[in-house]
């Protein structure tokens, strides 16, 4: 297997963010490789894992949705016998269905816990796909570029105790930034989600305030502001309402081009997001065997704080072989070739060492009872 490396170069594509279900049986456009084949054209002469036609379902995070909306859509151009849909649910809504055995698999942002896990009889196999970044955007009219926000800051924003943008402390740390006389409106995820888990974890670890009042969760209460549903919702209502401050996935701020804050890291560096930074953020996490890691407050000077790996959740007992067998097919493809297309979608491919784990976690996933 070729070695996934991270260059700087990104192609941003169309946004695709309209779609909340995102089912895939039609062809779409191959991206060129810089030995000007497209991926389909490297993969075509691969046997496909099935010659029956195959039909599986999926639910659960909208943080990778735009990615595995794009990595069916490739495969199933590549193997038009194997259709894949997803439905983008939120990572709450796709555990609740997974641990019902509604749908084939499902995906999360938060990897499950034993509890939940407990629930399944067939037993669940979690599977890093790829990684990203939650950035905090907003929309504050003539404020485009060079905005930062420190930890403090940007948690009392969420507890809804700094309330204008021209408030003292924003001011501080932003001299050369003209900020407005406008009030916040703050917009929050209103389903279960696992975007929410992620950013409410890391206001947890940073923030005994928060974590008193609020806490951590797929769902939590919180003071105010405007909920919306999905990451595609939170865009929605950011583009939309002048003032507004939210946390999305950073594909989706940057495909709608919406500006969002440099953070401030536990090292005190305020870091824009960026593939290169969430990049750093991984190379300090050492994944461990059960591929569940949770990175709540990350060191290192360069590393942007709010870093994720999103999952795939499959069980470990399938009853039909010809639908594992394409499931394992799309899997393996995506971890391998599709990797280069996460690049491109602005998520962060996963580090050789991490993909080796996961395929070798895939092949424990067999038929039975």
């Amino acid at each position: 297997m070729r070695s996934l490396k991270i260059t700087k170069k990104r192609t941003w594509l169309a946004p695709i963010l309209a779609l909340t279900l995102l089912t895939v049986t039609s062809c779409a456009g191959t991206e060129t490789t810089e030995t000007g084949e497209t991926a389909t054209e490297e993969t075509a002469k691969k046997p496909a894992p099935t010659t029956a036609e195959v039909s599986i379902t999926g639910a659960g995070a909208s943080f990778p949705a735009p990615l595995y909306q794009r990595w069916f859509s490739e495969y199933n151009r590549l193997y038009p016998n194997i259709k894949i849909s997803y439905q983008s649910v939120g990572s709450g809504a796709g555990v609740e269905q997974f641990t019902k055995e509604i749908p084939f698999f499902a995906a999360s942002d938060v990897a499950m816990k034993d509890s939940e896990i407990a629930k399944v009889e067939r037993g669940v196999q979690l599977l890093p796909m790829t990684a990203g970044s939650i950035v905090i955007a907003y929309n504050v009219p003539g404020v485009e570029t060079g905005l930062k926000l420190s930890r403090e800051v940007y948690v009392d924003i969420f507890l809804g105790k700094i309330t204008k943008w021209n408030d003292r402390r924003i001011v501080e740390d932003n001299p050369e930034v003209n900020l407005p006389d406008q009030n916040i409106t703050v917009i929050h995820r209103s389903d279960g989600s696992g975007t929410t888990g992620v950013f409410t974890k890391h206001l947890s670890a940073i923030s005994p305030a928060w974590k008193q009042e609020i806490g951590e969760g797929k769902t939590v209460q919180w003071k105010g502001g405007v909920g919306a549903k999905g990451n595609e919702g939170v865009t929605a209502q950011l583009k939309q309402t002048e003032g507004s401050i939210g946390y999305v996935e950073f594909a989706y701020a940057k495909q709608q081009k919406i500006p969002f804050a440099a953070l401030e890291n536990k090292a005190g560096k305020f870091i824009q997001a960026s593939q290169e930074s969430a990049s750093e953020t991984l190379a300090a996490v050492q994944l461990p065997e059960n591929l569940r890691a949770f990175i709540t407050d990350p060191e290192g000077d360069n590393s942007y704080p709010i870093v994720t790996y999103t999952w795939i959740l499959a069980y470990k007992k399938y009853e039909d072989p010809e639908k594992l067998k394409a499931f394992k097919g799309v899997i393996r493809w995506s971890l391998e070739d599709g990797q280069k297309i996460s690049e491109q979608l602005g998520y962060i491919p996963l580090p050789e060492n991490v993909v080796e784990k996961v395929e070798t976690a895939l092949e424990g996933i067999t038929v039975g009872e």
